[in-house]
């Protein structure tokens, strides 16, 4: 006879074997901040190395966004695509959406505000078999539109902020690299539609937008004023960022308390896994030491390459200090998230939200992700190394 506790353990891995075939990348990340912290222990200096503002930021989002999926705020937005008539034109509209809007708000919130409502009229309109493509380059259009501007990303704010260099600096050398994949990016839509640029969307806009509860306008207004406070907290980048988590904690207590429960502490988990990593990676005398020799001359190159292992915000902190062409370091950055889906922590949001939508299909994401992806950076790779080697 099997004992009580190894039928209760059997019946638990059971469970928790689907779990982790549909979160993936929760196991992937746990496993390394474990492997790290064997190899660095844990101190408080390493706590204190943890990007705990890009966690706190990214706690406010999702949760006011899950607040703004419920209350149907997106309704204005979702009755405006309700006019545009073809899938081609829905499809520019909403990639071009999250390249322009990246540059300002970070592309890890474009695509948690974009990707949601692409999902929805993907769905609307019946034409779900365009849907892994479009948010693909979704994905590409928050990476490569969010390069721009020295907030629009993690990695670009953290060496902005380190190099010392003037915005008008910034933006010039990054321009040449952001002009060249947004009109790529609009080559790749129309090919996706090729032969079909007139194919109608079919949405009816009642359908799509829904309506208003009147009993509910309060808490569209509460979830509103705490949107403008996160993204005043991304733009002003202001030290007192927790401030504004604990408000908006105690805002949603008070409005709704059960949306907390549907926050993706998951993605937070992960998120932390791979800080928790690349610190202890950086703290480590001999790593360090291979890095410095690894990087002389090689920035563009290594960090997209370490990227695929920790992604390109844990890269930034951990090869900056080892970087003299700051500018081949940042172009490396910029297209390691189209290599991988580990290459860009946004591009972990992005499967987040397709995953939850339709589980089970994540490896069907990955595949059309990957190609895409891989098919953009055949085109963008050899330019960006040539205009990095002019240096920052």
């Amino acid at each position: 006879m099997i004992p009580a506790a190894l039928k209760g353990t059997q019946s638990a891995m059971k469970k928790l074997f689907p779990y982790l075939k549909k979160e993936p990348m929760l196991p992937v990340a746990v496993l390394a901040a474990a492997v790290s912290l064997v190899i660095t222990p844990p101190t408080k200096a390493l706590l204190s190395a943890i990007d705990w503002r890009t966690l706190g930021t990214l706690f406010m989002m999702l949760t006011v966004l899950e607040g703004f999926k419920q209350e149907n705020v997106f309704r204005p937005l979702l009755r405006l695509t309700g006019r545009i008539s073809t899938m081609a034109g829905l499809s520019l509209f909403l990639v071009f959406g999250v390249f322009f809007s990246s540059m300002f708000v970070t592309n890890d919130v474009s695509l948690i505000v974009f990707v949601p409502i692409t999902i929805l009229l993907f769905r609307a309109a019946n034409r779900e078999r365009f849907l892994l493509p479009v948010i693909s380059m979704e994905n590409i259009a928050a990476v490569r539109g969010s390069l721009l501007t020295p907030f629009g990303s993690p990695q670009n704010l953290f060496i902005y902020g380190q190099s010392g260099v003037s915005a008008l600096h910034f933006v010039r050398y990054m321009f040449p690299l952001w002009l060249l994949s947004g009109g790529l990016l609009v080559c790749f839509v129309l090919f996706l539609y090729r032969g079909r640029l007139r194919m109608k969307t079919d949405l009816r806009q009642t359908e799509i937008a829904g309506t208003w509860a009147p009993e509910r306008r309060r808490q569209r207004i509460v979830y509103l004023c705490l949107f403008m406070l996160v993204l005043g907290v991304i733009v002003s980048r202001t030290r007192f960022w927790y401030v504004a988590v604990a408000i908006v904690a105690a805002a949603v207590l008070l409005t709704d308390r059960k949306l907390l429960l549907k926050t993706d502490y998951v993605l937070l988990v992960t998120f932390f896994c791979f800080f928790v990593f690349s610190s202890s990676v950086a703290a480590n005398e001999t790593v360090a030491a291979f890095l410095e020799k690894a990087m002389d001359g090689r920035e563009y190159v290594g960090s997209i390459l370490l990227s695929q292992v920790i992604s390109n915000v844990p890269a930034a902190i951990v090869l900056y200090p080892f970087s003299k062409n700051i500018g081949a370091l940042l172009y490396g950055l910029d297209s390691a998230g189209l290599v991988s889906l580990i290459g860009s922590l946004a591009s972990v949001i992005n499967y987040r939200i397709y995953v939850r939508e339709y589980p089970g299909n994540g490896g069907k994401f990955v595949k059309t992700f990957t190609l895409v992806s891989l098919a953009f950076f055949a085109f963008v790779v050899i330019p960006g190394y040539l205009i990095s080697r002019s240096g920052f």
